[in-house]
């Protein structure tokens, strides 16, 4: 397989018993080229692979894919040149752990120089420097401390340094110089300091040593640290002969490994001799140092093979110690005791860690049964995120200590038979720390700077400081230099006093070293921040503004905004030290452009920077929690808010992973996220995220997908009796919707076999029921669970259970004793199922007699009938009946004794005495006296009263209606009156009254007439119109269908109706009862009118008839269209149906009618007219007309609402007059129907306010006074050019040939550059801005450059009197006669 990375080829290939090394060595020299990194890490990493032929093929992919990123990155151009080296260092490390991992190795130590810096310096100072500005050396990389290297690998010493000019570097060990020419075995790298040693061929003990590298340039010296060199070692196990062991079942044991020293110390574990790990567990464990505890053995814990291995890390080798056999004796009965400690002994000890670092605290404990261990710590808590118990709990670990794990820690050893206890007493000490490392310095001349080295430490660390690698108290005597402790105070520093200061900080447990370098310069401010950068933040959150600035003295920053509003340092504001701006909380109106200005006493320099607000992203309609049937459809809505500049990217996860791909289940919409067809899979948390380049927001809600429960399982029949049984099962699963009830059913294979029925329901709570049975019965049960979404299935049915036979426990129920003829009585009943009937042969004793009769029960018993007919009954006689189920094993209880009669007959009696009383026209009362009781033969019912309308009082039977059925009414009970209403007025009825029972009506009574009284008419029965004209209509009216007595004539009621419906006065008059059309006259034109129509009797007038009509249209103002060869139209036709005219119809004169219009009304004002008018005709298209008066222009026409009563002409022309009319058109034809009356308007003149500027005595002598001065000017410069001559400005001219000087015109001498057709035109080469402002470009010469002031002044002779002063700086704000607002640099140059 070919990999490529970089600019490296590698071959990977299995056959790892060729010799690989040469190759892999060039490699890792190649990849540490191209990576800047030590060569030690890829020879390791692939000294790794080389001696591990069991890497798998996907480690091999991992590991040189990682390598290939690496490389991408160290030629990464994409990268801030800071961070690029650091991603390397990651993926290098990345590599390492593949290995490490694949082969079950602890990190080397060698992976600690990709991380360790040498000092920390400041980082302002850092990042201020530019690559042409001097410094003193940095260490930039260093090995650490205690470096143990491989005997098999070339040793590498890692130092690197930056520094301008880049320094060089040499090398102490031991504390003396190391001249690394000198030894052929050690290799300098070029511009490095790090050191790659071969030791190939030579005794590794030579190089140990401590080595110490000196980077140095010329403004000073930096130190590395000390780093101690030591070779690692995998000493053999000295030679001795284990003892077997022989103990006692249920004792303690304790197997030594006591491991060979190693560098560094080897890794221990236990296995037999076909290397197969021996089990640890609570009672056997593993010490930390190595040994093998018991607390209790077993035999089992026989055996001949107890290995103790050791693993050394860097050599990559395993020793192991001779076998160790063990027999454990049988006896009969192990003696329990209580727990004691095997380590550490005693009831307490000590222990001693350092802050920072990792404290493991042990307790192994003996005792039968194996005892149980505790820890806590006295006085306080033990600390849960720093704290883990390994080793079935023997080994309590805490990492990073701090001083509060000092302390006394108690471990606790308990059985069943005792407690014991052991203290440790921890306390904790510190190699030094940094509290406050000291920080690089650039100060300027004569400023004073201070270098703090803070440490802590356990005891206090002593503080030495150097200066240049020389001990300060060696170093030539500096009066401006003053150390105190671990502060060095240097008090008006001078140039050339450059140095790399080293604070040393140590104690009994190790050193701190950090170099601080004082770089004292003098450079005018540079604004580090890139020019015009656009910060955006999402409103309400913070918003910084970077300022990075360098120079020295250190620039002092100032912001303004807009580029004139200047920033204080207050809220919202926050100006940091390092030139950044900080806004609190950004809102929409800090928006713009912000210009940050750096100065110091060598300069002023600015840069921009624009500040956008954005609306913050928010979800306005969140997921909601969904609970969802199984194979339904799931919706989730997220309705999202954001800033309109940014778009947002909406994103939906489940349980926080992308949705499964390739499914067409799930659909993703704008605001909304379908699940189709949902399963239980699909159940989980949705989360919708929505992301823009600025900010983020999500939702999430679950999904819960239900359905039926599953049917319950393993019904099981217990505590059986002749009655009763218990039920119990296991429920099934609940699918998410707890189950509300169980329905238990059951079958009964013995009379209604395959059919289910409902016995009983319990909670769904409930695993068990008690069961009601009834006897002689096949059961056979089974259970559905019922949830939110419905029933199971039902479960598999339970074993079946007999019930024994008994006698009935109930009686047939709906006895009924009824009578179907007149001389039967009926015996009817529910009969039992049989689940009721107990016991086989099921039949039914009947038992009867008559009440009051003095007579004894009659018996018989029948079987598999519902009802029993006793005959020769007499009629409608009460019966006492009794109904009892009995069966082979008894007869059911008493029964209850129901009463019944036999059957009825008709009634042979009517009633008599039937009187009837006249209330009104509509309203009648009847009475009669009862019949006897006994002529009812059966239950009395009531009275059924007939009655028919013969005929109306003032017709005769000839004319009476006939085949009209009679109308009856039925009055319940014993009743002996009724009332009849609804009767017709005025007219003739005829009555007969019968007696009802429940057989049917016995005989009519005798026949009586009455006569109903006088009521109001009907309505007449139509309303007709005819002979429409302008002012006066016909109307005809037919008679009431019903007078309801004699009539006394009509009354009509008219009234107007206008366009908006409303109606006028009503006019009311009197018609005689013979007369039926009448004629109106003196009615309104094209006019409405509604119409009511009213028949009286005596007491009074009935219901009317309603009905509408138009007047015809007044013809004064209509005038016929007429069409060439026609004659004129006519009138459309009335809108109501044609009548026929009464041939002499009554003539009525109505109200005169008034004009269809009102009197128009015109107002005229500047540009148009108002006009104003009334209209009471039908709705018609109504219009504006006018004209130009004494013009033959049609008539101009605009619309207007009918019901609108005034109108606004616009666009009329000021000073001329126009006719104006209203006209209402008919909607059909347009033609005119109606018009007000012309009328005149005359639209007011405008008067000039235009003054003539020319007529303006002021604008005249400005006139003469401009033509006077150009007459001035010409003559000047007629003179000046007969003058002649040359002078050096003439001759700097010639000399460059500026094509933007152009010569005068020899034609009219004016100049060329200043034409009048060109006075408004930018000179050439300059920029005109957005403003209409001429900007000069920043290469173009500027002739006032020449001079010290702002313009240039001539000499006497012409020749400017700057011509030979130095050349002013440019200023890229200046501009000719900008109207912009002024700079802040402009202003800060003011007072320079």
């Amino acid at each position: 397989m070919l990999i490529i990375c970089g600019d490296v080829t590698v071959y990977i290939t299995y056959l790892t018993h060729l010799s690989l090394l040469p190759f892999l060595l060039s490699l890792s020299l190649s990849l540490s080229l191209s990576l800047s990194l030590p060569q030690s890490v890829f020879l390791y990493l692939f000294y790794c692979i080389y001696h591990s032929p069991h890497l798998s093929f996907s480690v091999y992919i991992h590991l040189f894919y990682c390598v290939y990123l690496s490389l991408s990155l160290s030629h990464s151009h994409s990268l801030t040149p800071s961070l690029t080296p650091s991603l390397s260092v990651i993926f290098v490390s990345y590599c390492v752990l593949i290995v490490h991992i694949s082969l079950s190795l602890p990190l080397s130590p060698i992976l600690l120089t990709l991380f360790v810096d040498s000092s920390p310096t400041a980082v302002d100072a850092e990042h201020a420097y530019e690559s042409n500005l001097p410094q003193p050396p940095t260490i930039t990389l260093q090995s650490p401390k205690d470096y143990i290297f491989d005997p098999r690998e070339n040793i590498v010493i890692i130092c690197e340094a930056k520094g301008k000019p880049h320094p060089g570097f040499s090398w102490t060990r031991n504390g003396s110089h190391f001249d690394v020419e000198k030894d052929s075995k050690v290799l300098m790298k070029p511009d490095s300091g790090t050191l790659i040693i071969d030791i190939s061929g030579e005794k590794a003990e030579a190089y140990e040593a401590t080595y110490q590298c000196l980077a140095h340039n010329e403004h000073g010296t930096a130190l590395s640290n000390e780093i101690v060199i030591r070779q690692s070692r995998s000493p053999l196990w000295s030679k001795e002969r284990n003892e077997a062991i022989t103990v006692q079942a249920g004792v303690s044991l304790v197997l030594q490994c006591r491991p060979p020293a190693g560098l560094p110390p080897p890794v221990i574990f236990w296995m037999d001799n076909i290397f197969q790990k021996l089990p640890l567990n609570e009672r056997v464990s593993q010490a930390l140092n190595g040994d093998l505890y018991f607390a209790n053995v077993l035999p089992s814990d026989t055996r001949n093979d107890y290995i103790c291995y050791a693993r050394f890390p860097h050599t990559q080798t395993i020793q192991q110690k001779q076998p160790i056999s063990v027999t454990v004796l049988e006896n009969t009965r192990s003696e329990e005791r209580g727990p004691g400690f095997m380590t550490p002994l005693g009831s307490s000890s000590t222990q001693m860690v350092l802050r920072g670092d990792v404290l493991e605290l042990e307790c192994i404990a003996e005792g039968l049964p194996t005892p149980e261990i505790s820890w806590r710590k006295e006085g306080g808590e033990l600390p849960s995120n720093r704290m883990s118990i390994h080793n079935f709990q023997r080994t309590l670990r805490i990492v990073n200590v701090v001083e509060s794990d000092a302390g006394d820690y108690r471990c606790a050893a308990k059985n069943k038979l005792s407690n014991a206890e052991h203290s440790i007493k921890v306390t904790v000490k510190a190699s030094p720390f940094w509290i406050s490392s000291p920080r690089n310095l650039i100060l300027a001349p004569n400023e004073t700077g201070i270098l703090n080295c803070r440490v802590g430490g356990d005891p206090k660390p002593k503080i030495t400081w150097s200066i240049n690698g020389i001990p300060i108290d060696n170093a030539p005597l500096d009066p401006s230099r003053k150390v105190e402790e671990d502060t060095v105070i240097l008090n008006h520093v001078q140039s050339g006093s450059s140095a790399v200061y080293q604070c040393n900080a140590s104690n009994e447990f190790g050193y701190l070293m950090a170099n601080a370098f004082v770089s004292v310069l003098a450079e005018p401010p540079r604004v580090l921040t890139p020019p015009n950068n656009v910060y955006q933040v999402i409103s309400n959150n913070p918003a910084l503004l970077d300022c990075a600035s360098f120079g020295s003295p250190m620039p002092t920053i100032t912001w303004f905004k807009d580029s004139t509003m200047a920033i204080q340092n207050r809220d919202p504001y926050v100006i940091h030290e390092n030139g950044t701006l900080e806004i609190n909380v950004a809102q929409p109106l800090n928006t713009g452009r912000y210009t940050c200005i750096a100065t110091n006493a060598l300069g002023i320099k600015e840069n921009h920077v624009v500040l956008e607000v954005k609306e913050p992203t928010r979800i306005l309609r969140l997921p909601e929690y969904k609970v969802v049937q199984r194979n339904m459809d799931a919706v989730f809505e997220c309705k999202v808010k954001h800033d309109p500049s940014l778009v947002p990217t909406m994103t939906w996860l489940k349980d926080h992973a992308a949705l499964p791909k390739g499914s067409d289940r799930y659909v993703v919409d704008a605001e909304s996220l379908t699940i189709r067809d949902v399963m239980e899979a699909d159940e989980g948390t949705y989360t919708c995220m929505v992301n823009t380049s600025l900010d983020q927001d999500s939702a999430s809600a679950m999904l819960t997908v239900v359905e039926q429960p599953d049917p319950p399982t393993d019904l099981e029949l217990t505590d059986q009796t002749d009655r009763n049984v218990q039920l119990t099962w296991i429920p099934g699963d609940e699918n998410n919707s707890p189950t509300q009830k169980f329905l238990i059913q059951y079958e009964d294979l013995l009379h209604q076999p395959n059919v289910w029925v409902n016995l009983t329901e319990v909670p769904g709570t409930s695993t068990t029921a008690r069961l009601a049975l009834s006897p002689y019965v096949y059961y056979s049960f089974r259970i559905l669970a019922q949830n939110h979404v419905g029933f199971s299935q039902p479960s598999r049915s339970s074993r079946q259970y007999r019930t024994n036979p008994a006698a009935p426990d109930v009686n047939p129920s709906d006895v009924l004793a009824t009578g179907t003829d007149h001389n039967n009585l009926v015996i009817s009943w529910k009969p039992l199922t049989g689940l009721q009937s107990n016991g086989p042969a099921l039949r039914y004793k009947i038992l009867w007699r008559q009440k009051d009769a003095d007579q004894e029960w009659v018996e018989e018993t029948v079987a598999n009938v519902s009802q029993h007919v006793v005959t020769e009954t007499p009629t409608y006689v009460p019966y006492e009946v009794k109904v009892q189920a009995v069966n082979d094993y008894g007869s059911g209880p008493e029964p209850k004794m129901v009463l019944g009669y036999s059957g009825e007959d008709l009634p042979y009696s009517a009633p008599e005495g039937v009187q009837i009383t006249v209330h009104n026209s509509t309203l009648a009362e009847v009475h009669w006296e009862p019949v006897p009781s006994s002529t009812v033969r059966g239950k009395l019912q009531g009275y059924k009263v007939y009655y028919e309308r013969e005929r109306g009082v003032h017709e005769t039977d000839a004319e009476a209606q006939k085949g009209v059925a009679p109308q009856t009414l039925t009055f319940g009970g014993d009743s002996s009156e009724g009332r009849l209403h609804g009767l017709q007025p005025y007219s003739v009825y005829n009555l007969f009254v019968r007696v009802l029972n429940s057989k049917g009506e016995g005989p009519p009574s005798a026949s009586h007439s009455f006569e109903t009284l006088e009521g109001v008419p009907e309505s007449p029965s139509f309303l007709r119109f005819s002979n429409h004209n302008m002012d006066s209509l016909t109307l005809e009216w037919g008679p009431p269908l019903n007078n309801n007595g004699l009539l006394t004539g009509y009354t009509l009621k008219y009234q107007p109706v206008n366009s908006t419906s409303e109606l006028g006065p009503a006019e009311l008059m009197t018609i005689p009862a013979n007369t039926t059309s009448v004629t109106l006259v003196n009615l309104k034109s094209s006019t409405l009118y509604k119409f009511h129509c009213y028949a009286t009797t005596i007491k009074g007038s009935g219901p009317s008839i309603m009905g509408e009509a138009f007047t015809i249209m007044d013809t004064a103002h209509w005038q016929p269209t007429v069409e060439t060869g026609q004659g004129p139209t006519e009138p459309p036709p009335p809108t109501s149906s044609p009548v026929t005219p009464s041939p002499h119809p009554t003539v009525l004169k109505a109200r005169p009618a008034g004009p269809v219009f009102g009197p128009l009304n015109a107002t005229a004002f500047e540009d148009g007219a108002v006009l104003s008018w009334e209209y009471f005709g039908q709705p018609m298209n109504v219009f504006v007309e006018y004209t130009v008066e004494h013009s033959k222009e049609e008539w101009k026409r605009e619309a207007v609402n009918s019901s609108a009563h005034s109108f606004t002409i616009k666009g009329l022309k000021p000073g001329a007059s126009y006719k104006v009319r209203v006209v209402a058109r008919d909607p059909v034809v347009d033609s005119l129907v109606h018009s007000t009356e012309e009328e005149l308007v005359s639209v007011p003149a405008v008067a000039n306010r235009q003054v003539d500027i020319a007529t303006q005595g002021w604008f005249i002598g400005l006139m003469c006074a401009i033509a006077l001065l150009i007459l001035v000017l010409l003559i000047v410069c007629f003179i000046k050019r007969n003058k002649g001559g040359k002078y050096p400005v003439k001759e700097k001219e010639e000399a460059h040939q500026d094509p933007e000087i152009q010569p005068m015109k020899e034609d009219d001498g004016t100049f060329g550059e200043y034409s009048d057709t060109e006075d408004h035109k930018p000179l050439k080469g300059s920029r005109t801005a957005s403003n209409g402002t001429v900007r000069r470009d920043e290469s173009d010469d500027s002739l006032v450059d020449y001079g010290e002031g702002g313009d240039g002044q001539f000499n006497e002779d012409g020749s400017f009197i700057g011509q030979y002063s130095g050349k002013k700086e440019k200023d890229t704000h200046e501009g000719n006669e900008s109207s912009e607002a002024p700079s802040p640099v402009n202003a800060m140059n003011s007072f320079i």
